[in-house]
């Protein structure tokens, strides 16, 4: 590798710790700790399968074409995480900056990218498709997640980003074949 392309990623890397460092720095706030786990939390697999149920169940015909458009992004969010997660295996900051500590349990070893912004973005993209006054708090709702999951010290903002990106891709690309 050439040594600037090497020293600009280094540099990159050392703001991506910097950045995490300085955002897990918000733990020391008891009730905006709270706030985070919980919106970590409901942005588990759990809470957006329940979701996808609920509107096949209870959202008639436009719920039920949302529902099924839900899962197939799902089963492509899901495939892809799970390949760039083995395939890069980024440690979590937790393991590797002094300073920071995981706040709550993590689904598996590597950070990259985070699954949880991911699925809040491509989700919350195609929700507001389907039910545009939802638009703002599904928004709000993706940025907790990602602010969350960098301040309880389980992803780096970059994490976060590539998460974000895929998100918006994967949702994008499914609302187009609706």
């Amino acid at each position: 590798m050439p040594r600037w392309l090497d020293a600009s990623r280094l540099h990159g890397v050392e703001l991506d710790r910097r950045w995490a460092l300085a955002l897990h720095r918000g733990t020391a706030r008891p009730l905006l700790l709270r706030l985070l786990v919980v919106c970590s939390r409901l942005g588990d697999a759990g809470p957006w399968l329940a979701l996808g149920v609920a509107l096949a169940v209870f959202g008639g015909p436009t719920g039920r074409h949302c529902s099924l458009l839900f899962a197939e992004l799902g089963l492509a969010n899901l495939a892809i995480y799970w390949v760039l997660k083995r395939g890069t295996r980024r440690s979590r900051p937790f393991d590797q900056c002094p300073g920071i500590r995981a706040c709550c349990t993590v689904p598996d070893r590597f950070s990259f990218p985070s699954g949880h912004t991911l699925h809040a973005v491509a989700f919350g993209l195609l929700l507001a498709a389907f039910y545009p006054a939802w638009a703002p708090l599904l928004a709000a709702f993706a940025l907790l997640v990602a602010l969350a999951r960098i301040v309880l010290g389980l992803h780096y903002p970059s994490d976060v980003a590539a998460g974000a990106a895929l998100g918006a891709i994967t949702g994008t690309l499914v609302l187009l074949t609706r």
